[in-house]
């Protein structure tokens, strides 16, 4: 082999050496890339996960937070109306539902300004008296973002129904009070000079009982004071009613007593006389005289709401309430009679309103009178053409002032039958 030969020969396999390093350093280079890009992924993979997880967090988050808020809606006695930017209705809460009668899909869609505008052209402006016989407030206020850009409006529905009620009864008693103060004060002049008129008459009958075609005036004149003292009694029964007897008295007994009164008026057969007795309530907590007289004045009303027959039903219940301290027990004296006009039902205890032909209309005055001197209160519900329940709700017992901050039970006493006798049982109250 020649020299020239050698040094080719020498120069081709430099040259492949120095191609094979270039491809070790070029695979080399690829290599870390390929690492570079792996552990790059791997990085934007854990991110990505985080991020994920971060949004998932944040979803439930929201649906959390979403959940809290339509809980809070939903627990909410006012009504509340959402609409969005363009005011409209987007959802409602069952409130705004219950207090408008109308279903959540019937307000979708619509325009809050239009149901508001509604509301206050058919049923009135403030308050909104509904046909279901309750009263609402209306009121709206903007929804806002941290900019002060409208996104919304919330129209918030009060019911006033029962603040109304109050103030009525607030109302109707100051008014009473004033009557009452006044017609208490006629009672007292006219009875005196009265008292002279019967003595009087009471001579004449005697000095002319030789003769009777004059007697008989002095006798009318009698008749005539005693149905005035009568219209007085009452009315001073009305503005001072007494109830300070009051005892532990059997309610079994106390209905019987009052039916019997009460049987001169019910024709036999037209009315179906019916009692409806809780077990537990075997005695009540009353003066015994005077709540006679209001069940007697009830149940009369009721007989002569039916005049052509129908059902009478004196119900005594524990109801799901508490007078203050002391239980509570409801009388309810119903009837399927003409009933009451809904416009006449709040003047119905009113002195002197009667929708009778005769009569004075102090007998349901009285009754609510001596109700409220019990410590109770008295409603009553009626549809003309269906009848109407007169519902008392007393004290069961006398009350008692007792300290709830300290944790003093409160007692209260229950009947228990021994033999033929019933005992009264000093307990307390469970809490």
């Amino acid at each position: 082999m020649t020299v020239k030969s050698c040094d080719a020969n020498q120069s081709k396999n430099d040259l492949l050496t120095r191609a094979f390093q270039d491809f070790d350093q070029a695979a080399t280079i690829l290599q870390q890339s390929y690492e570079a890009l792996t552990a790059r992924l791997q990085q934007m993979d854990l991110e990505l996960a985080q991020t994920n997880e971060s949004l998932r967090e944040t979803l439930r988050q929201t649906e959390a937070m979403r959940a809290h808020v339509t809980a809070v809606l939903e627990s909410l006695d006012t009504g509340v109306i959402v609409a969005d930017q363009q005011d409209m209705v987007e959802r409602c809460n069952h409130s705004a539902e219950r207090l408008l009668g109308v279903a959540q899909a019937s307000l979708q869609g619509r325009r809050a300004a239009d149901i508001l505008r509604e509301l206050r052209r058919d049923h009135g402006d403030y308050p909104v008296l509904l046909p279901n016989g309750r009263a609402i407030v209306l009121t709206q206020t903007d929804m806002t973002d941290e900019a002060g850009a409208l996104i919304g409006r919330l129209v918030l529905i009060h019911d006033v129904t029962r603040v109304r009620q109050l103030e009525s009864r607030l109302q109707r008693r100051n008014r009473l009070e004033a009557m009452g103060q006044m017609v208490g004060s006629i009672a007292h002049e006219i009875r005196n000079p009265l008292g002279s008129v019967e003595l009087f008459a009471s001579l004449l009958r005697r000095d002319l009982r030789e003769q009777p075609h004059l007697r008989v005036y002095a006798e009318h004149i009698s008749v005539a004071v005693q149905s005035m003292d009568r219209l007085l009694a009452n009315l001073l029964s009305y503005t001072k009613p007494d109830c300070s007897k009051v005892d532990w008295h059997g309610v079994e007994a106390l209905l019987d007593e009052v039916l019997t009164m009460a049987a001169h008026a019910i024709a036999p057969g037209s009315v179906e006389v019916r009692r409806i007795l809780h077990p537990n309530v075997t005695h009540i907590w009353c003066d015994e005289g005077k709540m006679k007289q209001v069940l007697l004045n009830l149940v009369l009303n009721a007989v002569q709401a039916m005049p052509s027959g129908g059902v009478l039903t004196v119900a005594v219940d524990l109801p799901h309430v508490r007078w203050d301290e002391t239980p509570a027990v409801s009388i309810t004296v119903s009837d399927t009679g003409v009933g009451i006009p809904q416009d006449l039902q709040g003047r119905i205890f009113d002195p002197f309103f009667t929708t009778k032909d005769h009569g004075t209309g102090l007998g349901l005055a009285i009754v609510h009178a001596l109700v409220e001197a019990h410590q109770g209160r008295i409603d009553v519900e009626s549809r003309p053409g269906q009848g109407t329940s007169f519902l008392m709700t007393l004290p069961h017992g006398p009350r008692l002032e007792a300290s709830h901050s300290e944790g003093a039970l409160v007692p209260f006493k229950r009947f228990e039958k021994s033999g033929e006798r019933w005992e009264v049982i000093e307990k307390e109250n469970e809490a």
